[in-house]
């Protein structure tokens, strides 16, 4: 299982926008109609990623306790469906219902969302403030598969409850690692 990083980059930037269909739903989502008043996650997630089933319960039970204290949800898999059929749109919706999503599950197809935010594995994690400037990029915990250690989404939570008391992240920022995206041909 191959282990890919974030990629660093200087934080600050504008979260870019889109528009993705929901697998849940069957309707369409801009980052505006779920970006949140205190402040907006977007999460790049597939259904197969190991790393990303290591975390999933614990990113449900987060998004659950965030997004009624205003913060938006953006969940988004971007991989390769030919070559991962496990990733298509009738899985990701079977995977958001055996999971509970509370947030809609966003396909991008042309993989250009997560070109745009520099996205490189699952899971792939962007905060951002309530003007929609990026605060973080990180893991949302140091689970990983196989080391023991049981998701508790501490670093997320963290950024979550200084972006909600108005507090600059000061602390540091450790990379997500994941499955590499996989991209199309």
């Amino acid at each position: 299982m191959a282990r890919t990083p974030t990629i660093q980059i200087e934080l600050g930037f504008k979260a870019p926008d889109f528009t993705l269909p929901d697998v849940i739903s069957g309707k369409s989502y801009s980052l505006s109609d779920l970006q949140g008043a205190k402040g907006t996650a977007v999460f790049f997630i597939c259904n197969h990623c190991p790393f990303v089933i290591d975390i999933i319960d614990e990113l449900v039970r987060i998004g659950n306790d965030y997004m009624k204290k205003g913060i938006g949800f953006v969940v988004i898999s971007s991989n390769d469906v030919i070559n991962y059929p496990d990733d298509s749109p009738e899985n990701m919706k079977l995977f958001a219902a055996n999971y509970n999503f509370p947030f809609p599950y966003l396909y991008d197809d042309t993989q250009e969302v997560a070109k745009a935010y520099t996205a490189a594995c699952t899971p792939d994690i962007n905060v951002f403030n309530a003007e929609l400037k990026c605060i973080y990029r990180g893991q949302m915990d140091k689970s990983r598969p196989g080391n023991n250690y049981q998701s508790d989404g501490k670093d997320l939570r963290k950024v979550f409850n200084y972006l909600l008391e108005n507090k600059d992240i000061d602390f540091e920022q450790l990379p997500s690692i994941g499955c590499g995206i996989k991209w199309k041909a």
